[in-house]
């Protein structure tokens, strides 16, 4: 079983950052690396920050804080990770933007490396197609935030070796992480099933079901879920829900994946949840109030 002391993760956004964090934080030495400085400085304030809070409320001190921030190394030079036992891409969700990645990395790395993608819908295989190394090469699908939430999904592709497969299910074990396995299905697990009950809450919305607020207190008392499917959704991206849906729509063409006409309005007209402040509520204020979507 292949040995992993260094860490490679290619993209410093959200979930870069975050991996990053949990993977410092589990005594790996870590690469970051970001195709721009700026980026790079976002992501090292992100961990700063969640560090800082850490200390603040005691579950780490000033030194633990220093040590694993120094074990944290951020490039904008590809060729950094040449000598890396596993790389993490956490790039955006395009297909031959990851394609065009893989390639130079494979062409650079040893035959050893594992690469990984935490691509939350697009296929395992139609990325490691493009290396020598398909046997090699698996998902690990982090949840965000990744410093907070338990799971990862391990995603093995029809050419993952069990070698590949176990070894990550371990390294993700060694992160303090909940791994489950699943299948290169087009949105694996989670999104296979939540998605759909996301894009139901907006149709349910459309058709004058409920309001807004009275759908996510249904599911939040009569569910007892944690949030309802609008919060849920304004948490996640309605860009970004928008974006998956379309791909699983593409993969599965089955219409409990379509879009819904009015996420696709939300998201044209830049209410993409609560990193632009507007999506099904409005975060403009001290608390969340329901947006006027003219319904």
């Amino acid at each position: 079983m292949a040995n992993i002391k260094t860490v490679g993760v290619v993209g410093a956004g959200l979930m870069g950052s975050g991996i990053a964090q949990v993977v410092a934080q589990a005594g790996y030495s870590v690469v970051v690396r970001e195709v721009e400085q700026r980026f790079l400085d976002k992501g090292l304030k992100a961990v700063e920050g969640q560090l800082q809070r850490a200390v603040e409320k005691g579950r780490m001190t000033v030194e633990e804080k220093a040590k694993l921030l120094g074990r944290i190394r951020w490039t904008l030079n590809l060729e950094d990770l040449k000598g890396i036992d596993l790389i993490i891409e956490a790039i955006v969700e395009d297909l031959a933007l990851k394609q065009e990645l893989y390639r130079a990395l494979d062409g650079l790395c040893p035959p050893a490396t594992i690469f990984v993608s935490n691509t939350s819908s697009i296929s395992i295989i139609a990325m490691a197609s493009v290396t020598g190394r398909a046997d090699r090469f698996a998902g690990l699908h982090f949840f965000n935030p990744v410093p907070v939430m338990k799971l990862v999904e391990v995603i093995r592709s029809i050419r993952t070796s069990e070698e590949t497969y176990r070894t990550l299910f371990d390294f993700a074990k060694s992160l303090g992480k909940e791994p489950v396995t699943t299948k290169d299905n087009c949105g694996f697990i989670v999104n296979r099933l939540l998605l759909p009950y996301l894009l139901d809450a907006i149709r349910a919305l459309e058709a004058g079901v409920g309001t807004v607020e009275d759908i996510d207190k249904a599911m939040t008392l009569g569910c007892n879920h944690p949030m309802g499917p609008f919060t849920l959704a304004d948490f996640v991206g309605l860009d970004t829900t928008y974006f998956i849906a379309n791909v699983m729509f593409e993969e599965y063409r089955e219409l409990r994946y379509a879009p819904p006409p009015l996420l696709r309005k939300m998201v044209v007209a830049g209410y993409h949840g609560r990193k632009s402040g507007r999506g099904f509520y409005d975060y403009s204020g001290p608390t969340p109030t329901v947006t006027d979507l003219g319904l």
